[in-house]
């Protein structure tokens, strides 16, 4: 491809402000990216019911405004693990992203920083801790498994340490991996077996061929060396990582992982209220309701339906991050309302990455900061903390 067939900047900035929603930007990567790649992102595990029913979740509240009330200023930021956010937002770790876009997490975390949100680095990104730290200072979140190698994992704290990683972010709810069949069927696996059909379909796509044959190989940069796996194979690697995976996960891993780190810590991949108060018992912070986005367990709950039993277990002893399904500032104010502190964003902000990079992250935050205010105000709440359980309904078509 010569420089002339490459897209203009100005071209992807009229391609983005075309988008006035998230469903818009998920369109424009939908177009933009190969059809493995998108699928990647896009699906879930199975029959994808748990997937639909994140996002479905959120239909079954209305909305209750209140009336006569000044929203003239509206504050939309709030306090996450002592942290201030811009915004309730915090971009959820996510691996792979460098198929999304070239630039991969730099690129969001940049977008990240400049909303004045967390970034999560995923354990299983294809940059390493030290280069996203050094490229975009932080402070950022990490996401780490536990490893069967303790060593590992006493390895990642340091590193994050080192690199001025403020919290640290376990996911729980992957003793093993879920079935992605979209991926099956493309052939998206490690190795790839790509079919004919994805080969050609990706063909079509010059633009994603060319940055992706042109930059630097897609590897997991924090594991490369580790164990006995070769730092140029994301085969080997991946081998190594999946027997590295450790489903005899149990509470008193997650003490020792807690003692160890010594700072703010989350956990991901919670939907049981006992679970939320038995981890806040042990010194988690944030707990982080989420079915890791309907790519796990499918028929799982949705996470916004047991967000608000969750919520009167826990109290005030941990704060809550709602994750899955978020796609309208509607959606982040009826968590809000639920009782969390936040919401977690994955895919929102990978289909702007594959729509048009950096601004593409930032488009799809813009668009949730515009729809959040809107609500806010259309609902008379002038900040996000003002926000109670009094501001939503169950509809009578959605009973509990």
């Amino acid at each position: 491809m010569t420089r002339s067939d490459r897209p203009s900047p100005l071209f992807a900035q009229r391609r983005l402000a075309r988008c006035h929603s998230i469903a818009d930007l998920r369109r424009a990567a939908r177009r933009r990216l190969p059809r493995a790649a998108f699928d990647y992102a896009d699906g879930g595990a199975e029959d994808e019911v748990t997937l639909a029913r994140n996002e479905s979740a959120f239909d079954a509240y209305a909305l209750l405004p209140r009336t006569l009330v000044d929203v003239s200023e509206v504050d939309l930021s709030t306090q996450v693990l002592g942290q201030t956010c811009a915004l309730p937002l915090v971009l959820a770790p996510t691996g792979l992203t460098r198929l999304f876009h070239h630039e991969g997490e730099h690129a969001v975390a940049r977008a990240a920083r400049s909303a004045g949100v967390p970034y999560t680095l995923s354990s299983l990104s294809t940059t390493s801790i030290e280069d996203l730290a050094a490229a975009v200072p932080g402070p950022h979140w990490f996401q780490v498994y536990v490893w069967r190698d303790r060593g590992l994992v006493r390895e990642f704290f340091a590193r994050c340490r080192a690199s001025g990683y403020s919290t640290l972010c376990l996911t729980v709810d992957t003793p093993t991996l879920g079935q992605r069949e979209r991926d099956l069927h493309n052939g998206m696996t490690i190795p790839p077996r790509l079919t004919l059909g994805a080969l050609a379909d990706a063909a079509l796509r010059p633009a994603w061929c060319w940055k992706f044959l042109t930059t630097r190989r897609i590897r997991f940069e924090n594991v490369r060396g580790a164990g006995d796996a070769d730092a140029g194979d994301l085969t080997t690697l991946w081998g190594y990582i999946t027997e590295q995976f450790d489903a005899s996960l149990d509470w008193d891993d997650l003490a020792w992982m807690v003692q160890e780190w010594n700072g703010p810590f989350a956990i991901k991949g919670v939907l049981r209220g006992e679970d939320a108060v038995r981890a806040a018992a042990l010194g988690v912070r944030a707990v982080i309701v989420s079915n890791h986005g309907g790519r796990q367990l499918d028929h799982a709950a949705a996470a916004l339906d047991v967000l608000p039993e969750i919520a009167a277990a826990v109290g005030d002893r941990a704060e809550l991050i709602l994750d899955g399904g978020v796609r309208r500032g509607t959606d982040v104010l009826k968590a809000l309302a639920l009782g969390a502190r936040a919401c977690m964003i994955g895919r929102p902000y990978l289909y702007g990455l594959g729509a048009g990079g950096e601004a593409g992250v930032s488009r799809a935050l813009d668009l949730l900061r515009a729809e959040l205010r809107r609500a806010l105000m259309l609902i008379g709440a002038p900040s996000v903390r003002a926000l109670e359980p009094g501001f939503v309904r169950r509809s009578a078509a959605h009973p509990a």
